[in-house]
């Protein structure tokens, strides 16, 4: 059976017609595209080209364009930040954050998110056509660098007409993005939240992402990145390599609170290899609900960013060169419990800015939900974003919410 008449509801299998109709090709949100004439430099050299990206608006741009904040989605995030999820019919993924009297208050700024270059709803990434073949590019897009994403998102930006943006506000890689924008294009950018993020990638981090890839490349399924045109998913292996990276996500005292050793559904142990522990089955299910949503190659793609992210390695092996008389107001937020991006690393970057003479505030929030606390309910971190962007708006002399003119 040929790749475009498989049957699309058998499990585990795809067909290039449905991938035509889906998120990665055509998206749902609205999207910039840049022809051949306009290609996207990389850092790899290549020139990507023709290219675009999906994004989401919420609010209204005031008459100034002064009100813009880029919000940056992390690793499996997505532009739909503050609305429903077309592919999962959930809410936006940082609901508690964005919105109308949230803290970042959409009656009053105006908020950019969008699907990073290298991802899977809607902006280019392996799962695009490519317009040479007429079929997904799989493994032939070029390497994508987390400055690649900021670049993208900065065409983005002159594509709506924007100068200078508000702020740039994002946690995890999103964080790492911020830093990015804020070192890449200062000139651009008023103020930065930075969060439970770092100016690089360690070992430890790279290996997490190295075992995950390795599950997803041991899938026979994933055709050496060819799944798509031959039919197929790759599931099984990401969906270990979603349970392995959702551990890191997690602190040992929340996985204790939440699951201990207790048993699922059953009151003995079975002394077999199913998911005797709640644990097991939750991670179990974190992983089959994730190959629902995202695409196996963009996951390969994506994690490789991360890891070869390293800003000070731009500025000469300095990171306080990368923030060099810059304007920007830093505001860097970590978590007591994150131990993938731990605190030491957030006070890196505050040194940085520090020996930069750079105008930041850092804040370590009390948490015990490890390092996911930035997209869950801890009204420290909201009091915190709340009181810097109204400060910050003041200072730009923008009315905050509360303080209209």
């Amino acid at each position: 059976m040929s790749a475009e008449t498989e049957n699309p509801a058998a499990p585990g299998k795809t067909s290039l017609e449905d991938l035509k109709a889906s998120e990665a090709v055509t998206p749902s949100s609205k999207v910039a595209h840049f022809s051949a004439e306009n290609p996207l430099k990389l850092d790899s050299g290549i020139e990507l080209a023709p290219w675009q990206i999906a994004y989401e608006t919420y609010g209204v741009l005031n008459a100034d364009k002064t009100n813009a904040i880029v919000i940056c989605h992390a690793l499996t995030g997505d532009q739909y930040v503050a609305s429903t999820n077309p592919v999962t019919g959930k809410p936006g993924w940082w609901g508690l954050m964005v919105g109308p009297g949230k803290p970042i208050d959409t009656n009053h700024y105006f908020v950019i998110c969008a699907n990073v270059l290298g991802g899977c709803l809607g902006t280019t990434g392996p799962a695009t056509l490519n317009p040479s073949t007429g079929t997904p590019y799989g493994l032939d897009l070029p390497v994508i660098t987390i400055r690649d994403m900021v670049r993208a998102q900065a065409r983005l930006v002159d594509h709506l007409g924007i100068e200078t943006l508000f702020a740039v506000v994002g946690g995890s890689m999103g964080g790492m993005q911020v830093l990015q924008w804020a070192a890449s294009y200062p000139e651009r950018v008023f103020a930065a939240v930075p969060i439970a993020a770092a100016a690089r990638h360690t070992s430890q981090n790279i290996a997490f992402h190295e075992v995950g890839r390795q599950a997803i490349m041991a899938d026979p399924n994933w055709r050496s990145g060819n799944y798509i045109q031959e039919g197929v998913r790759p599931t099984k292996g990401l969906a270990v390599a979603r349970m392995a990276a959702h551990v890191t996500y997690m602190s040992d005292e929340s996985l204790h609170q939440k699951f201990g050793r207790n048993l699922q559904d059953r009151d003995n142990l079975t002394f077999g290899f199913d998911a005797d522990f709640q644990i097991e089955s939750y991670l179990r299910h974190q992983g089959m609900t994730f190959v629902d949503r995202f695409d196996a190659n963009s996951y390969l793609y994506v994690t490789r960013a991360m890891d070869y992210f390293d800003l000070a390695q731009e500025f000469g092996g300095s990171l306080p060169n990368a923030f060099k008389d810059t304007k920007t107001r830093f505001c860097v937020m970590s978590f007591t419990s994150d131990w993938l991006f731990p605190t030491s690393e957030s006070r890196s970057v505050v040194r940085a800015l520090n020996a930069a003479a750079a105008n930041v505030s850092f804040v370590e929030i009390e948490s015990d939900r490890g390092h996911d606390s930035f997209l869950l309910d801890v009204p420290e971190m909201f009091e915190t974003i709340q009181g810097f962007i109204t400060g910050a708006a003041r200072a730009r002399n923008l009315p905050a919410p509360g303080e209209e003119h």
